[in-house]
């Protein structure tokens, strides 16, 4: 039989730390707990995994001001951010995931990395657990909101100043509802100094091409599937995107439900994007070459 759960008062005293001290480590996401009846409870195994590695320092009897300086040591070393994030998008805790991205920052994490390596898994991970039943899809959902607000306070640091590299449309086939890929994409490519137009989700085939069509400079168009239901919409989209484009902008299909890159090319795709990273990477190297080819 399992321990009962501990309340966080209780957390903090096994800890030899103030309430305020064991209430910051859930915040950044340090200790992992979760908010029953209006108040924090840490299961004894997560207490016993956080002071076996250090994290809180201190022990019992240990001071608080020596927890302090040890949190803040952890702060600075590489640690498991994304983990940490995840922890606290499944709880419904915006204030606490938000607590994560700055302790991360002021680790020495890039704003980049932010996106790639904390935010990016993080949402993988929520949404594998949620088709293996183990999260009810209202957490996903929940998780989806709050990382949409991350991004709206992280987005204006990718804003570069001066001329464009040109411009790429990013978007999703009708049907598609992930929206939050695509949103990433868009920042990350902003910050490498493209222009960039995002059409957001479950867009009518018609209305991208019109979209694309009114568009300027246009240097490549991604297209982003998440879920395998739209892969029929997507090469639809793609096979209509055939019809209007030039020769020399580049169609890049990515998303969970490609597989690689012959699937790609069987929708129809110039190139297909493993990753958001992947993607960045190849209009960065290889947009240029293409135009000129």
């Amino acid at each position: 039989m399992s321990d009962p759960d501990l309340s966080l008062h209780e957390a903090a005293e096994l800890l030899g730390v103030h309430y305020m001290t064991a209430y910051r480590y859930v915040r950044l996401g340090l200790l992992p707990a979760t908010k029953s009846g209006g108040s924090w409870q840490v299961a004894r195994a997560d207490l016993d995994a956080f002071r076996a590695a250090g994290d809180g320092g201190g022990g019992a009897g240990g001071s608080s001001k020596g927890a302090d300086n040890a949190g803040e040591a952890v702060g600075r070393r590489r640690a498991p951010w994304a983990d940490r994030l995840e922890s606290r998008l499944v709880a419904g805790d915006g204030r606490g995931a938000w607590g994560v991205i700055e302790a991360a920052l002021a680790a020495g994490a890039e704003i980049d990395e932010v996106y790639l390596d904390i935010i990016s898994p993080a949402m993988r991970s929520i949404g594998a657990r949620w088709e293996a039943g183990e999260l009810d899809v209202s957490v996903e959902h929940r998780a989806t909101g709050i990382a949409f607000r991350l991004l709206g306070r992280l987005g204006p640091r990718f804003v570069r100043r001066g001329r464009t590299r040109g411009v790429i449309v990013l978007g999703t086939p009708r049907g598609e509802h992930h929206s939050l890929p695509v949103a990433m994409v868009a920042d990350l490519l902003r910050g490498d100094g493209w222009e960039v137009s995002d059409l957001g989700a479950d867009l009518p085939t018609e209305s991208f091409v019109v979209a694309v069509q009114a568009t300027e400079s246009l240097v490549a168009v991604g297209v982003s599937v998440t879920s395998t239901d739209n892969l029929e919409a997507a090469a639809e989209l793609i096979a209509a995107l055939r019809l209007v484009l030039a020769n020399d902008v580049l169609i890049v299909v990515g998303g969970h439900a490609v597989a690689d890159a012959d699937h790609a090319v069987a929708l129809g795709a110039d190139s297909w994007a493993s990753s958001a990273r992947d993607f960045v990477a190849q209009m960065n190297t290889g947009a240029d070459r293409h135009r000129t080819a």
